[in-house]
């Protein structure tokens, strides 16, 4: 059964609808309205700046300044005593600080003062116009001191490589301790200690010779103020640690190995080294691989790669060599443990007891 509605009563309540719409618009519209003249109110009274990342002037003044040092180079180096934030008696008496030494501090300044500090520091005083008796300088230099550093630095090097590897002939300690003691290593210990921002010397950067003398003469400082015993774990932990992962005859140069093996071989009355061709790889190609070992008294002693039947020979006699001498890659780590772990286990065995 249908019902019907007036039209009337239809259009009424569809005009309703469309007027709370309108109505409902209007509040919104006049709520925007409200909101936007408020907040223009507010911005009057706020000052706002544009903010750039970089300034206008930055890009032609950075492009000028790169200009200029491609021109001209970099500016020449600077000692750091000529830096500001400096205070020299702070800094040696923190470099003593560092390492754990008990250096005497003002035998430790004169350490540092080269003789061609003094020499252009007197130069430069009598340049400027001052008398001799004005410019003379109340300064000792350090060549007694490197003297005194150096000799001991090689007498215990010399010491402790024979105590180390006791088959090693004289040539091969020399050899080592003459690579310990080279300026390559020496400066580059002394530069990761500090030394070359406290050395006084007539050049910047500071050369090479006066940086190994300089490193010397701390050695001679630490011997005359804590002793032999002291400057000798100094060395160990810095200079002994260089020969890590340093094979030997990198420091060593043989030029026949073979006969020197031949030579050691004889002094132990052990018969003499036969080479044999073991195995080869690529003999027709331009990189051929030989495989050459060494026999004596049908056992093998070393074996060794090269290109050449040549080179293979003499490669397996310096392999040979390092087993002799014990101076191999998989050969004992250095003792390099403090001497309080060492007179440890007996200090609990006095007190156990």
């Amino acid at each position: 059964m249908l019902f019907l509605v007036p039209c009337r009563t239809v259009l009424a309540v569809a005009l309703s609808c469309l007027l709370s719409t309108m109505a409902s618009g209007f509040i919104l519209n006049r709520g925007v309205l409200t909101l936007g003249i408020h907040c223009q109110r507010v911005c009057r009274n706020v000052s706002l700046s544009q903010v750039r990342e970089k300034k206008r002037w930055m890009k032609a003044y950075t492009h000028l300044m790169a200009k200029k040092l491609k021109l001209e180079g970099p500016p020449p180096p600077k000692p750091r005593s000529q830096q500001p934030h400096w205070d020299y008696h702070a800094e040696v008496q923190a470099f003593s600080s560092r390492l754990h030494e008990n250096f005497s501090l003002d035998v430790l300044k004169t350490a540092f003062i080269n003789p061609c500090y003094l020499q252009a520091e007197q130069e430069r005083r009598k340049g400027l116009g001052v008398d001799s008796g004005t410019t003379a300088l109340v300064l000792k230099d350090n060549v007694q001191l490197s003297r005194k550093g150096a000799g001991f630095t090689k007498s215990f090097l010399t010491d402790w490589c024979g105590a180390s590897f006791p088959s090693l002939p004289s040539e091969g300690v020399e050899s080592v301790v003459g690579h310990l003691t080279s300026s390559a290593v020496v400066t580059y210990v002394a530069r990761n200690l500090g030394i070359e921002d406290l050395t006084m010397s007539a050049e910047c950067p500071v050369p090479d010779d006066v940086l190994h003398s300089t490193f010397m003469a701390v050695i001679g400082v630490l011997q005359e103020s804590s002793g032999a015993e002291q400057t000798g774990l100094f060395l160990r932990d810095f200079l002994v640690t260089q020969l890590i992962g340093k094979d030997l005859f990198d420091m060593w140069t043989v030029i026949n190995p073979m006969g020197l093996l031949v030579e050691e071989l004889t002094k132990r009355n052990v018969p003499l080294p036969e080479p044999r061709l073991i195995r080869s790889a690529g003999a027709s190609t331009v990189l051929p691989l030989y495989f050459v070992g060494l026999y004596s008294n049908k056992k093998l002693l070393a074996q060794g790669p090269g290109e050449t039947l040549a080179a293979a020979e003499d490669e397996a006699a310096r392999v040979a060599l390092r087993k002799l001498y014990g101076y191999t890659e998989n050969h004992r780590p250095f003792d390099f443990s403090p001497l309080q772990q060492h007179q440890q286990p007996l200090i609990q065995s006095v007190s156990s007891n």
